[in-house]
């Protein structure tokens, strides 16, 4: 098994997760199975419980695992399926250790750092290594160097990289490169954050410098001279405006060629599909444009929807289009009044996932607008079981209809099912994760999928509720998924609308460059119509 690992220095937010993630597109493109593990420092054991304030978005895999964005970037770039077990926190190291101790595994040793620790996390890089049968371990190191959390796992690959073949480790380190008012770049920080990794026993192989512009020459030579590495090995990453051209950029500067020669590795096939994908984004940014309204409660922090942002670049991709998002504040739309000054300017209003009471009335106005002004609509999650409470107050005259999440309500059309009720007061659990959605026929959402039943991800705990679905369906509202049972709804929609969908899963989730969601696909193509 051959082991790349990504640490970070300087500052957070350089991109460490597009860098793993491009080095893991390059490799799958030389024919060679990789994977992925992010490891996390902070103490949560996961980012399910975590404000998308701080953290961004909480990316849900296929088996439930609520995450770090980052492995969004990396199922998106090397197109594969990960699970729990590909993202490891200090939390979830601790809880393993401290669980072994009381359980009288450790045979009475006093538990520390080192190596009890620093072994549960060894073993488990290992252990997802081998299980996944691939050629090649990508592990990236959340945080940067320095920091007192990052301390084991950066001690933990040292003594993995000794415990290994010297042909089968490498080291990657991510760094910044600032420049100054007179537009010279900076070299210091970055000797600086190799010299503190150096203290800790790790030398870098590679540095790949992110910086405004492409380093001059004689920048990668001070920084090679003065970290101990070839000229070579220091990747020039300057900003992109487009995060799929960060592969080909690295390649351009030599780095597949570097880790290559390092870990002895030879290219197996050559695969061009990436480049080309990147093509038709550039012809897609010349492409008709058009303007989605995204009406969110996270809106000034834009990494809190990263992945619907993604699926709309997919699917423009694909139509040959260009999407400009208009961000919303939900709040700013309790209480506006008229809302022609909001969406005048736009073709499409999506409203997306979000939990709790704050925005909520804004977006089911965002809802309404687009109902009744016949502006495509597409909502998710969230979304969604708002444009149900939209649907009953509006069209079944439901006047107060609502969420149990959110208030008291006589027509509770979201509530908790009969069965998540027991389990609610013992603490609760979500829907999360991949789970069958059967499409009625006949219907816009069998149009938009071209099938019958898919499988998608779902992160929510409310349900539409049993009781009102017949008469929420008593006006010109049609629930066109549902699951395996046919109590859980998954999808609304509205015949007579140019175009109205929400569906109570995810589907930017399973989002690739190459393969847009079915519904944001046929939502920007109505956008289009109504341009």
């Amino acid at each position: 098994m051959k082991y790349i690992v990504v640490t970070g220095g300087v500052m957070s937010g350089l991109g460490k997760g597009i860098t793993m993630a491009s080095i893991g597109r390059i490799l799958k493109s030389r024919g060679y199975k990789i994977v992925p593990i992010k490891i996390d420092p902070y103490i949560n054991i996961d980012a399910g419980t975590m404000n998308p304030f701080q953290h961004g978005e909480v990316y849900v895999l296929g088996d439930g695992a609520e995450v770090d964005l980052d492995l969004g970037h990396y199922e998106r770039f090397m197109d594969v399926e990960l699970g729990r077990e590909h993202n490891i926190t200090t939390g979830i190291v601790y809880s393993a250790v401290i669980e072994r101790e009381r359980k009288g595994e450790y045979l009475g040793q006093t538990v520390q750092i080192i190596p009890h620790v620093t072994n549960e996390i060894k073993a488990r890089i290992r252990g997802v290594a081998v299980k996944s049968g691939a050629d090649i371990c990508l592990v990236e190191i959340g945080g940067t160097v320095g920091d007192i959390e990052s301390m084991p796992f950066l001690e933990a690959v040292r003594q993995m990289q000794g415990e290994e073949n010297g042909n089968d480790f490498l080291f990657v380190h991510v760094t910044l490169v600032p420049f100054t008012t007179l537009k010279e770049q900076k070299t210091k920080p970055t000797q600086h954050s190799v010299k503190a990794l150096r203290e800790l026993g790790l030398q870098p192989d590679i540095i790949v410098c992110r910086c405004k512009k492409t380093l001059k020459e004689d920048v990668k030579k001070k920084i090679a001279m003065f970290c101990n590495v070839k000229k070579e090995a220091v990747i020039s990453a300057p900003d992109t405006e487009d995060i799929y051209e960060v592969p080909l950029l690295l390649e351009k500067e030599g780095i597949a060629a570097h880790i290559m020669e390092k870990l002895q590795l030879e290219q197996v096939k050559e695969d061009h599909e990436w480049e080309k994908m990147v093509e038709r984004r550039r012809k897609s940014s010349h492409g008709k444009k058009i303007r989605v309204a995204i009406v969110g409660k996270y809106a000034e922090l834009e990494d809190s929807y990263l992945s619907i942002k993604e699926a709309i670049k997919h699917a423009a991709t694909e139509l040959e289009c260009k999407v400009e998002t208009k961000w919303i504040e939900a709040d700013d739309l309790e209480g506006a009044g008229g809302l022609d000054s909001f969406f005048d300017d736009v073709q499409g209003i999506l409203v997306p996932g979000g939990f709790g009471v704050r925005g909520a009335e804004g977006k089911i106005n965002a809802i309404e607008y687009a109902r009744a002004n016949k502006i495509p609509f597409l909502g998710l999650c969230f979304g969604f079981q708002l444009a149900v409470i939209e649907a009953a107050r509006n069209i079944a005259n439901l006047k107060d209809a609502n969420s149990s999440e959110l208030s008291e309500t006589p027509h509770p059309v979201i509530d908790l099912l009969e069965e998540q009720r027991d389990v609610n007061e013992k603490g609760g659990t979500m829907r999360l994760g991949d789970y069958e959605v059967f499409i009625r026929g006949d219907t816009l959402a069998e149009k938009v999928y071209g099938e019958k039943k898919v499988v998608e991800r779902h992160r929510h705990r409310y349900e539409v509720n049993p009781a009102y679905i017949e008469r929420i369906e008593s006006g010109e509202v049609v629930f066109s998924g549902t699951d395996r049972t046919g109590v859980r709804m998954e999808i609304l929609e509205i015949p007579q609308h140019p175009f109205f969908l929400a569906t109570q899963f995810h589907p930017e989730f399973k989002s690739r460059p190459n393969k847009p969601p079915p519904p944001f696909k046929a939502f920007l193509e109505a956008c289009m119509r109504k341009h």
